[in-house]
């Protein structure tokens, strides 16, 4: 049966055939950068474990209930584990209660399944933990974890899991995909396959949300009509960003990395590097940034905004943060249609 995943169907065939029985694993691990697809594709494991009308051995019908309440998060027997709200990490209390709960016999399938996305948000006692699941696993449970990188995570973790390491797809690969499969024009599906960097979770969110693609434009626009402005212009959208607390850090991520990919497209120009570039429909403004600035420049400017965005998981100033990177921002005149305001 087709599982309806691009991209990863080595992953699709030996995920079937554990869920038809064969090595059966106790604990899986799927890797990769967000929006690649990692959940999509434990959830359809879980599918294939449970569904209660397979039209054969590690498939999933897809239409039974217990298929529709795993896609919405509902099956009885579907334990998530994630931040609670006002947290940015899996406490260790989350696993002791996650380890009652699979202490307990299945409550209408065959398998008791957690899932435990971006388990490199964990603390390191929850990680420890959860060891102990991992090392004495109750019958019938099936954990699921996924994590952006295994850096993020207890060795012994990695160890004791089936490892899925996800990848993009080419961006040919992706932008053909858009097109056969979501009715894309050529010229859009490129723009979000390159946009997307081959993740067909995000390119098909992109796709799925036009508004995505409008705010990233204006975005992008204000970050180019800004490069030419006064210091105290600059600070003025970092005031704007971080004027609601409680949106004001994921506001900043935002911007964070579409001034990122602005910057390592001007990298990749700068270095001569056969990559293919982000923001495709910048091109020539991409173009005349890198012939203002050197490779070491352009380097040293993706490494600030990369450190910028890894310091918005602490408890740092967003405003103060986002005028410090601006700080950075070299001062070029670009040709465009660009409006600050």
């Amino acid at each position: 049966m087709d599982w309806k995943i691009f991209g990863h169907e080595w992953a699709v065939n030996l995920l079937q055939k554990h869920a038809a029985g064969v090595n059966l694993r106790h604990a899986y691990l799927f890797v990769g950068p967000e929006g690649i697809g990692r959940q999509t594709l434990a959830l359809r494991f879980a599918k294939a474990l449970n569904c209660s009308a397979p039209p054969e051995p590690g498939a999933f019908c897809d239409q039974c209930r217990d298929c529709r309440q795993i896609d919405s998060l509902t099956y009885p027997d579907l334990t998530l584990v994630a931040p609670e709200e006002d947290h940015k990490d899996v406490l260790i209390d989350q696993i002791r209660a996650l380890q009652h709960t699979v202490a307990l016999a299945p409550y209408a399938s065959t398998y008791r399944i957690a899932l435990l996305p971006d388990f490199q948000r964990s603390t390191e006692e929850a990680q420890n933990a959860l060891l102990k699941t991992l090392e004495e696993p109750p019958d019938k449970v099936i954990l699921l974890l996924t994590a952006t990188a295994l850096e993020g995570l207890l060795p012994t973790i990695v160890s004791r899991c089936e490892v899925l390491r996800l990848r993009p797809a080419s961006i040919e690969g992706a932008q053909q995909y858009l097109i056969e499969n979501h009715g894309l024009t050529t010229e859009k599906a490129a723009l979000i396959a390159h946009l997307s960097g081959g993740r067909i979770g995000a390119a098909i969110t992109y796709s799925q949300e036009p508004d995505r693609l409008l705010n990233r434009q204006e975005q992008m626009q204000a970050f180019l009509g800004l490069l030419p402005a006064r210091r105290y212009e600059r600070f003025g959208l970092a005031k704007e960003l971080s004027k609601s607390y409680d949106a004001a850090r994921q506001n900043a991520a935002e911007v964070l990395s579409v001034w990122l990919s602005f910057w390592r497209d001007v990298f990749v120009h700068c270095s001569g590097a056969s990559m293919p570039l982000v923001n495709i429909d910048y091109a020539d403004q991409v173009a005349q940034a890198a012939e203002a600035l050197t490779p070491t420049d352009a380097r040293d400017l993706v490494v600030a905004h990369e450190t910028a965005l890894n310091q918005l998981d602490a408890n740092v100033n967003v405003r103060l943060l986002l005028e410090t990177v601006m700080l950075r921002w070299p001062a070029l005149s670009i040709s465009g249609d660009f409006d600050s305001n």
